[in-house]
Parts: structure tokens; sequence; C-alpha cells
């Protein structure tokens, strides 16, 4: 075969470039295309000033920084934001809020997710709410969310997450990282007007305690996840009356923390 490298060759640009490969099967090389997921920095200003480089899929973006202003507090309603323009070409996003006092935080605490993560905040809160979902209903939820997964399926690479009711899903997002998705969500949400307390959560990756308190800040009562959560993440679930389940695949799931909202 040849000796060289394999070459990227965009011939698409955002989510899913393709690329020249080389790929071997069954003792064979051959030279072929194959999609893998795109991935990029993007800094984000608030009046003026810059707070935080997401490492990032370019997909979604107004989503992904209206979601993460208001998971850190930044905002906590569009009315906070007098003016905003995301550029993927420049790969900024400068938002004006209203309030022109706002100080910029100081402390950051640098996440788990994938992708790089960081966040302003560690607190969360508990989660008032009287949903209950069956084991069959949080199955049925993660095959849905299987299925829309569609950038996964062009290139692999790439979590997904998604807001359900007990029935049917509300908004997926995909992204390199977890906790982006979480954003995307909560982004998409604010802007579409569809409420997130006393939804479910599901998520294709490793559940983190970063991910368990943007689910606390969304009022959210169910996490599900096709792995594992870490030990952190079941102890703030616990404390924070969330029902944090893992391996939900198949027809079987693990239930680590208040079993009582899945009826046992």
């Amino acid at each position: 075969m040849d000796d060289k490298q394999p070459t990227i060759a965009e011939t698409m640009k955002g989510d899913a470039p393709e690329i020249l490969v080389h790929r071997y099967s069954e003792g064979t090389w051959s030279k072929t295309s194959a999609h893998v997921p795109g991935e990029m920095e993007l800094t984000v200003y608030i009046n003026g000033q810059e707070l935080v480089t997401i490492m990032c899929t370019p997909t979604k973006l107004t989503n992904l920084v209206l979601g993460f202003l208001l998971s850190e507090g930044i905002i906590t309603s569009m009315k906070d934001v007098a003016m905003m323009r995301v550029c993927e070409d420049d790969s900024l996003a400068e938002v004006r809020l209203t309030n022109q006092d706002f100080k910029m935080p100081t402390k950051r605490t640098l996440t788990s997710g994938c992708g790089g993560g960081a966040s302003f905040t560690t607190e969360g809160q508990k989660v008032d709410s009287q949903l209950v979902i069956t084991p069959e209903e949080a199955l049925s939820l993660m095959k849905q969310l299987q299925d829309k997964m569609d950038l996964y399926q062009l290139s692999g690479g790439v979590h997904a997450s998604a807001l359900a009711d007990a029935k049917k899903l509300l908004v997926v997002a995909e992204d390199i990282g977890r906790h982006n998705t979480l954003d995307k969500i909560q982004g998409e949400c604010l802007l579409r007007g569809i409420p997130v307390k006393d939804g479910v959560l599901l998520s294709t990756g490793r559940i983190s305690s970063e991910m368990v308190r943007k689910a606390a800040k969304m009022r959210v009562p169910v996490v599900i996840s096709r792995t594992s959560p870490t030990g952190r993440a079941i102890q703030m679930a616990n404390e924070w009356d969330i029902s944090l389940i893992g391996y939900a695949r198949g027809n079987r799931l693990i239930v680590y923390s208040h079993p009582e909202r899945l009826g046992q």
C-alpha cells in the first residue's frame, strides 16, 4: 500500500467533513472516504469581555451559547440578552446583556467533559417533582434517541442527548462534548419556549457530576444513560432527589438513586 499518511481533504464544511482514509479489512487495503465529526473552538464574549472558549461540534451554536449562559446563571431568560451574534467563520459569539453592570465570574472549574469543559458554579438544588416513569418507558426513550442520532450514524465520534417526556423525545442534540449537548438542549428549549421542568434527560455518554448539576438546574428529576454514572454523580443525584439510571440498553437498566421514580 501507499506509505503516505491519509491526507485530510475536506469536501464539506461543518459538522461532518469527508476525508480520504486507508481502510484495512480481511487482509486487504483500500482507499476510501469517511466522514469524521467536526470540531471547533468557540470563544464567548460577554459585554466585550472574553468569558470562555468551548470546544464543540459546529452545530446549533446559538443554542449552545444560550444554554451555557443559562446553566451558569449568567442569564435567566431571553430578556437578559440585549444582542447576540454567533460567527462560525470567526469562531466567536458576542453577547450583550441588558445588565451593563455584569461582573465577570472569577472562579472557573475544569470539568471532565471529553471535549473539555469549564463551569463557573458548582451549586445545585433539590428537584421537587412527582414524575414517575416505568422501566419500559425509560428503555423506549433510549431506543428513540439511538434512532435520532443522525450525526453519529454519519461519522461516529459524538455524544447525543435528549429532553423527553415519559413517552417521546422533545429536543435532541449531538456534540463531541457530553456537557455541550445539555447546553444545546437548554438553549433550544429557551428559544422555542419548551418547558424543561419535570422532563427526562437522556445521554449516550457517562453521567458526570457536572451533568447532574445541569439536570438539577433544569429541574429534571430523571437522567438516563447508556453507560455508567460517576460516584460523585450518584452522590449528588441522591442529595438532589434525581433518579439516575445507567446501562439502559435493550431490556435492561440499573437504577443508582431514587428508585421510587421508577415505581420501586
